[in-house]
């Protein structure tokens, strides 16, 4: 099968949801397509995130009933869960350093450079202050600090627990956004299902208590009646705003 351009992929997706169960897809290949995903840009460089590839039908059965029996996930071969993972942050900055001190040897300050210095630094200090907190209090203080110090210069002003949560969610869509695009590029389907008791499916996975599901992602190939209709966005001038 020729690989799609991108745009190629863009237009060649869709949320499908009926899958044909006479065509099989392959794991590798939606592995592949996950390897992509982590390629996907992502604050920070932090990759506050899991893949959990499920390819057990077993398994793919005891999730559709928790997403409310849709039809993509019913008839999906395989599911491909993303978990946001912000209680990550302190072993991701870690790993970050690792991998600066692999770049930047360990040197006396007086011979680090500028950007050896603002880089380690960053993951030293300025996560640790950015991610850190105890039961909102800290957050609290963080965000009335950020504040008053706003009101004389330009800062950044998400560095509360549940702006943290923001942040890894959105990193988490980036890869999952890349994914899907990836598998299209391949010509397989996918589904994005919002629809889903998370707690639940996080129990089937083994998850921990402190993982979020960013999303639960259906593959598959498409049957024809599983593209509900054409396409439809709102005029792109009601979108699109030059300035």
């Amino acid at each position: 099968m020729t690989q799609k351009t991108v745009s190629e992929a863009i237009a060649y997706r869709r949320s499908v949801r009926v899958y044909d169960a006479e065509q099989k897809i392959d794991s590798s290949i939606v592995k592949k397509c996950i390897e992509q995903a982590v390629l996907a840009p992502n604050s920070s460089n932090m990759q506050l995130w899991e893949f959990y590839h499920v390819t057990s039908e077993d398994i793919v059965q005891k999730i559709a009933p928790l997403c409310f029996n849709q039809n993509a996930a019913k008839t999906a071969q395989q599911l491909v869960v993303i978990a946001a993972r912000k209680d990550l942050w302190k072993k991701r900055a870690q790993s970050n350093l690792e991998y600066l001190n692999k770049v930047f040897p360990p040197k006396p300050k007086a011979e680090q450079s500028s950007r050896e210095k603002f880089a380690k630094n960053y993951y030293k200090k300025l996560i640790p202050f950015t991610y850190s907190d105890f039961l909102g209090i800290f957050g609290l203080l963080k965000y009335i600090m950020i504040l008053i110090t706003g009101l004389f210069k330009p800062m950044y002003r998400e560095v509360r627990s549940k702006d943290m949560r923001v942040v890894a969610h959105k990193s988490a869509a980036l890869a999952a956004q890349t994914f899907m695009l990836s598998m299209a590029a391949e010509g397989y389907d996918t589904c994005p299902m919002e629809g889903s008791d998370t707690w639940r499916v996080k129990r089937v996975l083994g998850l921990p208590f402190t993982a979020e599901i960013n999303m639960i992602i259906s593959c598959g190939i498409r049957k024809p009646e599983g593209v509900y209709g054409e396409r439809f966005r709102v005029p792109f001038e009601e979108v699109y705003k030059e300035i």
